[in-house]
């Protein structure tokens, strides 16, 4: 059991909530954070070793605050997993898409882990140590319809990953990312009523025909993608720097 400091965004439900409980259960220290306390409460209560703080992380005062309250708290911090994010399910082509749903996106999905990661990477870098994942998505490597803001701010996470991993490579920190497929969260399963209403078909038909397509027949679980955000956060994975590694069954979206 390792006993590090991690903290972990967006940890209420879905993948963070995966990779907090994933986390405490090898020893680690997880600080989770998200919006609905409750949520985070729920999470607390399955694991020892899991505090919260139910916060934004919209703005760069309110990223240092959560990595100074963290530290706070539990001590310096020692892994660092983004994964906090806005998805597609407001998004319109991009002749109509609001102009709100564009920056909002932008702000969270990308501006976050910009500012998350300038407030902690100083200590990191100061002790020697560190592990940082981002979770980004198959939208990080191809384009979709409707999600032009998601898409863009996918790819741009991609890139602040690998520019991240040249700056804190040389001082003993990693910065990877994860690229999930279709997993069945709460965040996707909004996506997928907003596109069976515009089809006019059900939810369950929409997950079928994401499960289809990959080549297992299935979507990914929420567990997969935490099991390979913990490798990356592991001293077994002290070789691998500025990667994305891809959690989609074999899949292209």
């Amino acid at each position: 059991m390792s006993g590090r400091v991690a903290l972990v965004t967006g940890a209420g439900r879905g993948i963070g909530r995966s990779t907090a409980l994933v986390l405490a259960a090898r020893g680690d220290r997880v600080m989770a954070v998200a919006r609905t306390e409750s949520d985070l409460a729920a999470v607390a209560g399955e694991a020892a070793g899991i505090e919260y703080m139910a916060r934004s992380i919209v703005g760069a005062r309110a990223c240092e605050d959560i990595v100074a309250e963290t530290e706070r708290r539990l001590g310096p911090i020692d892994i660092l997993v983004l994964n906090a994010g806005i998805g597609s399910d407001s998004e319109e082509p991009i002749w109509a898409q609001p102009t709100a749903v564009w920056e909002e996106t932008l702000r969270v999905n990308l501006g976050a882990p910009f500012h998350l990661c300038r407030a902690a990477t100083g200590g990191m870098v100061e002790r020697g140590f560190g592990r940082i994942v981002m979770v980004s998505s198959t939208a990080g490597h191809v384009g979709g319809a409707r999600m032009s803001a998601y898409t863009a701010s996918k790819h741009g996470l991609d890139g602040l990953m690998r520019a991240v991993a040249q700056d804190v490579g040389p001082h003993g920190i990693t910065c990877n990312a994860v690229a999930p497929g279709w997993v069945r969260t709460p965040m996707a399963e909004r996506s997928a009523q907003v596109e069976a209403e515009r089809r006019g078909t059900t939810v369950e038909a929409v997950w079928e025909e994401r499960g289809a397509s990959y080549p297992q027949g299935r979507v990914v679980e929420p567990d997969e993608v935490a099991e390979v955000i913990a490798f990356l956060a592991s001293d077994a994975a002290s070789g691998v720097n500025g990667e994305v590694v891809t959690v989609a069954l074999g899949g292209v979206w």
